[in-house]
């Protein structure tokens, strides 16, 4: 038996384990320049990891649903996804001060660990 909804949560977790860990081995790789670059890329990956976290756990709970609801569950899913992002890039770099380029690696950096994820399947 398949079952397309474990199978999505099971993807959406390897996809944030990889966001997490392109992310920390950026803020690794920056921490040989300068505590704060790390912080920066740091902040900017985890700011993708929170979100696709938060998108997955709005369009995974609840089981299997009517089309309709898995509709509107995915929908509200990508606009939480991209709230959660713009929030974190106005406090990194309104509110935090933290420097624009090394967020923006961060970010990158787990965007790509997305992909690798989505490679491998």
């Amino acid at each position: 038996m398949h079952d397309p909804m474990t199978a999505g949560r099971r993807l959406a977790s390897r996809a944030i384990v990889w966001q997490a860990g392109a992310t920390a081995l950026v803020a690794v790789a920056l921490l040989v320049l300068d505590a704060a670059y790390a912080l920066a890329a740091a902040a900017g990956g985890m700011a993708i990891v929170v979100a696709h976290a938060a998108a997955a756990w709005l369009s995974y709970r609840g089981g299997v649903q009517p089309a309709g609801v898995v509709l509107s569950r995915w929908f509200m899913g990508v606009l939480v996804r991209w709230a959660v992002v713009l929030l974190a890039l106005v406090l990194c770099f309104g509110v935090w001060r933290l420097a624009p380029l090394p967020v923006l690696v961060g970010a990158v950096a787990a965007l790509l660990g997305q992909g690798a994820v989505a490679l491998r399947r």
